[in-house]
């Protein structure tokens, strides 16, 4: 059997094919634009969206026996809006989990209602990215619009409703909406109120393993797949990325440097931080999860060597780089302001320590140590909760760079275990398809037989005490420059 894993991206979809034993077949990418028509604004078309993933599943599949395709499940960009009229028509563009225009709201909802309140029925505290904040900005701002909203989706939810005309979604990619009561895997009634929306413009709650419908007949027949192939709710992807490195069932930990990262610590039961720093949400295993999350990781690296040094070598500009833990440069990873833990959509990225004998090498140094050193806020505030972590999985773009690899091992003291598959959110939804098509009993056991550690990047003690020393220099540059922003 086959199964199909869309990982519904910001720059692009990545679609994967996988056989029951968890084997990749193929993958192909396709992309598509993303519009900054104002500063802070991020916006993408999701016709696009569903034009690309079409042409992904031809690419895919176009030398298999398509017989064999039996599901199809997703990762997707989290906290997107993408809202349909009472056609299906979309009202406006999707409006990103990385676009910053909703201060306002932000603090409406932080402020007016109130952290407590918001804790009380969602387990999260609002963020400029989540959807809630969004809607109340379209209610200000475009209230025509506002009044033609029949259906609000996620972005991968619009393809699964393409392809199925299921009107779907799944607790994990719900728990970013700020809708969503985390605790007891439902929509919060409380939220839709002070949203001004109703139960009947969401979407039917899923868990992410379970079948929401079939291929529609039509899309069968244009693919060639068989109608009886299911489609699978799937997760965000954070939670879909998970599943694709095993951190599944209780405190188990990954690292994500994609364009945002992300560190996902796994859990079997509930669980929220006092000052609400980390994100406390439903997982794709039928559990929860902690989560914090930066605004710009692997994104900085490519921004750094493409807009800066006009480079796409990211390899040769990492190899000049010797004295790990020794950097006098630091760097604040903030281009698009900060989500876990400062909670900041103006903090900006800086350099700071420069002198007349800073090389190329320690500006490029200096970003991703200043990554790893962002991505070690979220783990602090999980170890001061008590949760103890010893050892993580990464996945992501950056994780193929073994010099990245080697920071986050040191700058966390962790160990961290490097996977046969580096895919991700699409490997994750292709395990989240196997399972919703009955090849597995549950997410745990398909991780159990698929995912495999091949290798392990150790901490070395020395490097983890000048990089202690490091980090708690870090920690003091953000306070300093806060007003700034």
């Amino acid at each position: 059997m086959l199964y199909i894993g869309v990982d519904l991206g910001t720059s692009s979809v990545k679609l994967l094919l996988m056989n029951g034993e968890g084997k990749i077949q193929n993958i192909v990418s396709r992309e598509y634009p993303i519009f900054f028509k104002q500063t802070g604004w991020s916006e993408q078309n999701p016709e696009d969206w569903f034009r690309e993933t079409m042409g992904g599943l031809k690419d895919l599949t176009k030398n298999v026996d398509k017989s064999q395709i039996k599901g199809i499940s997703f990762g997707g960009q989290m906290h997107g809006l993408v809202v349909l009229d009472y056609e299906d028509h979309i009202i406006r563009p999707a409006i990103l989990w990385n676009d910053g225009r909703t201060g306002k709201e932000t603090k409406y909802l932080n402020e007016y209602i109130g952290k407590n309140k918001l804790s009380e029925y969602t387990a999260n505290i609002a963020f400029a990215g989540f959807t809630a904040p969004k809607i109340l900005w379209m209610r200000e701002n475009e209230p025509e619009n506002f009044k033609k909203i029949e259906k609000i989706m996620l972005p991968k939810d619009y393809i699964a409703y393409k392809l199925s005309g299921t009107f779907c979604t799944d607790v994990s990619d719900a728990s970013g909406t700020l809708l969503m009561d985390v605790k007891n895997r439902c929509w919060s009634e409380e939220m839709l109120s002070i949203c001004h929306i109703t139960r009947t413009q969401l979407p039917d709650l899923y868990e992410s393993y379970e079948i929401v419908g079939n291929l529609k007949a039509e899309i069968a027949e244009e693919l060639g797949f068989p109608c009886e192939v299911k489609i699978i709710a799937g997760a965000g992807d954070n939670a879909a990325a998970a599943v694709g490195t095993g951190t599944v069932g209780d405190g188990n930990c990954n690292i994500s440097l994609g364009t945002s990262g992300t560190i996902f610590i796994s859990n079997s039961k509930f669980g929220v931080d006092k000052n609400n720093a980390l994100h406390s949400f439903a997982h794709a295993d039928g559990y929860y999860h902690l989560m914090g999350c930066m605004l710009s990781a692997a994104s900085c690296n490519k921004w750094w060597n493409e807009e800066i040094l006009k480079t796409s070598d990211f390899k040769a500009e990492q190899e000049g780089i010797k004295k790990l833990g020794e950097n006098t440069v630091f760097y604040l990873p903030y281009l698009m302001g900060e989500r876990s833990p400062h909670n900041n959509p103006d903090a900006r990225a800086l350099f700071i320590g420069m002198s007349m004998n800073t090389s190329r090498e320690d500006m490029t140094q200096a970003v991703l140590e200043g990554v790893a050193f962002g991505l070690r806020d979220s783990l602090e505030v999980a170890r001061s909760i008590g949760i103890k972590i010893d050892r993580t999985k990464i996945c992501g773009g950056g994780a193929k760079s073994p010099l990245w690899k080697k920071i986050i091992a040191n700058v966390m003291n962790l160990e961290v275990d490097v996977i046969e598959s580096e895919e991700g959110p699409a490997f994750g939804g292709a395990i989240l398809a196997a399972v919703g098509c009955g090849e597995y009993n549950s997410v745990q056991e398909a991780t159990d037989h698929i995912v495999k550690v091949i290798d392990t990047v150790e901490s070395d003690p020395e490097l983890v005490r000048k990089y202690e020393k490091k980090y708690r220099q870090f920690t003091k540059i953000y306070p300093a420059v806060k007003t700034l922003f």
